[in-house]
């Protein structure tokens, strides 16, 4: 592995799935700071779904990345160089930094840490952006009650878990989908949910049908597709649908198949929402407090898959949307 710095980046827009030729990797030295800059010694990279969407020539929730640049990701370390009031040498940030060894960003970009809170890998996991995510979507949107049903796809992703278990910390009735044997003993062994649904074996719809006899109440979606589908053919009336994403459809991004069953929101009288964390970028604090303590008295059940070296990238990208990883996905720098 390289000392000098390092940058993985875009070569071109992929058609479908990217593969290695949608990367290359350089060498470039790290410029001098401008004002308000600094220097980030970049530890630690989270592969994230969203990045599909950066990578096609279509704006999403923000605009995608261009060919030769480097590849968009959150990251964190420790501040290097600082040519900025805000955040000094020796602070560790987080925030955009891109895959790569060392990044100069706007300081105004980046989110100082409490390094000593947690490791480093928490702070890109149950502690970042996935955490957040599953925390306020469920919390905020879910709005799960004792005694209520609540499904999740792709429950043992790094969004879906805190979902799942912010729903059953709550009190209600959790059933969570994922793919394999493996990961759905790991949502009723570990993270302590009521059932758990393998979409790779059998029906889906079947499965909710056993699963959830008293049908749904909230259902937190990260894939679309089919699974959506089956899940609102089986909500009660005033029924919360929260879409977070749908990985199923990141194949093509221009032909993503609408829900065929979308009238059930008529007939049940209930509602279907979308949302990103920019939505909730100013609440952080609270949810890394409500996390941290969750995870501290053990009460939140966490897992990291973790790759090393920033070269590993492709091969972590591909991973993702294999779904051969088994936890926050991670790259250690």
């Amino acid at each position: 592995m390289s000392t000098e710095p390092t940058q993985i980046r875009l070569v071109d827009y992929p058609e479908g799935l990217a593969d290695d030729t949608t990367w290359t990797t350089t060498h470039d030295p790290t410029p001098e700071l401008l004002d308000g800059q600094i220097e980030v010694d970049v530890r630690i990279v989270s592969v994230d779904p969203g990045m599909k969407g950066w990578i096609s020539p279509w704006r999403s929730y923000i605009d995608p990345i261009r060919p030769g640049e480097v590849m968009r990701a959150f990251g964190i370390g420790p501040v290097t160089r600082s040519a900025s009031d805000r955040h000094a040498v020796g602070d560790v940030v987080t925030g955009f930094t891109g895959v790569q060894t060392t990044a100069v960003v706007d300081a105004r970009s980046m989110r100082p840490v409490d390094a000593d809170l947690a490791p480093l890998e928490l702070h890109m996991s149950v502690l970042g952006m996935t955490g957040f995510t599953g925390y306020f979507g469920m919390l905020d949107l879910g709005r799960p009650e004792p005694g209520q049903t609540v499904v999740v796809s792709a429950a043992s992703g790094a969004v879906g878990n805190v979902a799942a278990q912010v729903a059953r910390h709550e009190g209600a009735r959790v059933v969570g989908i994922a793919g394999g044997a493996a990961k759905c003993a790991y949502l009723t062994d570990e993270l302590g949910l009521d059932a758990a649904i393998d979409y790779k074996t059998g029906s889906v719809g079947d499965a909710l049908d056993e699963a959830c006899p008293d049908g749904i109440d909230v259902y937190f979606d990260n894939v679309g597709g089919e699974i959506l589908d089956a899940a609102l053919m089986r909500i009660n009336r005033k029924a919360r649908i929260v879409i977070c994403g749908g990985i199923s459809q990141y194949g093509d991004m221009t032909s993503a198949a609408g829900p065929t069953n979308y009238l059930q929101l008529i007939s049940k009288s209930a509602t279907m929402v979308g949302f990103t964390m920019l939505d909730y970028l100013h609440r952080i604090p609270e949810a890394v407090a409500d996390l941290a303590e969750r995870v501290d008295d053990g009460t939140l059940v966490h897992r990291q898959h973790v790759l090393g070296g920033i070269e590993s990238f492709p091969e972590a990208f591909r991973m993702l949307f294999n779904g051969d990883n088994h936890g926050k996905l991670l790259i250690r720098v």
